[in-house]
């Protein structure tokens, strides 16, 4: 099984060095990850200008391609320049910090998974919570666990893992359920840079804890959170009426030359 292993961490981050010793028993892994942290970019990709591409060393463990680009990036580049061989799954990961909730939105790991799934890789996103003192060794081993039950991962999947907080102990389960929607209590702090300029800090209290059974409540309650989520972002419902309520309405102007 050929594996495209990816992050928005940067290539020396531990969560991905943690996951690479994993997959390595399930099969041969390609590592093409940003050069540094790309968190927060979403699904961004670079346009207007060159992508900077070097082959580096990861603490003797692997040997990788380091892009000066977002998580989107490494995949394009990895699937159409750098590597011959079709990829089975793609993973991405392990992120430091949940990717849960209108998270889902903002990283770079679950874009790097859809961008996956746009290029036809099945594609698994894996994230473990935040904390002082992070186990990516144990939240690796559990990721693996899931994913062996997920292969062969379906095509035109985005399965979206979250681990728990590994502090309070063993994860209580799983736990299949769908992307909270609920907001953060988000506000920005102003602060005084070296010049004396007023700037702004975005801050921020933990996700509201939702009525229903959601990705985010799931991690709170110690589960392993597991989500399908779908690059289609079409609402098929509100279609439906939109076609309905303009298809009545005529628009005024000049008639188009057939």
């Amino acid at each position: 099984m050929n594996i495209l292993l990816t992050n928005d961490d940067g290539i020396f981050a531990p969560g991905l060095s943690a996951i690479y010793k994993e997959l390595i028993t399930l099969g041969s892994v390609s590592v093409v990850a940003p050069d540094a942290s790309r968190s927060g970019t979403s699904h961004s990709i670079t346009f207007n200008r060159p992508i900077v591409c070097n082959k580096v060393d990861v603490n003797g463990l692997f040997t990788g391609y380091s892009i000066e680009g977002s998580p989107a990036d490494c995949v394009k580049l990895a699937v159409m320049q750098l590597c011959e061989e079709p990829f089975d799954v793609l993973v991405a990961g392990i992120n430091n910090g949940a990717n849960t909730g209108i998270n889902v939105y903002y990283s770079g790991t679950v874009a790097a998974a859809m961008e996956g799934v746009l290029l036809g890789i099945p594609s698994v996103a894996m994230s473990v919570a935040a904390e002082e003192q992070m186990d990516y060794t144990a939240a690796a081993k559990y990721c693996v666990q899931i994913l062996k039950q997920l292969l062969p991962v379906e095509q035109g999947a985005v399965v979206n893992i979250n681990i728990p907080l590994l502090s309070q102990g063993s994860p209580r389960g799983i736990k299949v359920v769908p992307q909270s929607n609920r907001a953060f209590d988000e506000y920005y702090e102003p602060q005084k840079d070296e010049n004396g300029q007023t700037v702004y800090q975005l801050a921020g209290g933990p996700h509201p804890f939702d009525d229903a059974q959601t990705d985010t409540v799931a991690l709170i309650e110690g589960f392993i959170s597991v989500t399908a989520l779908a690059p289609d972002m079409t609402d098929y419902k509100r279609t439906k009426r939109l076609r309905k309520k303009l298809g009545r309405i005529g628009l005024q102007g000049e008639k188009r030359a057939s």
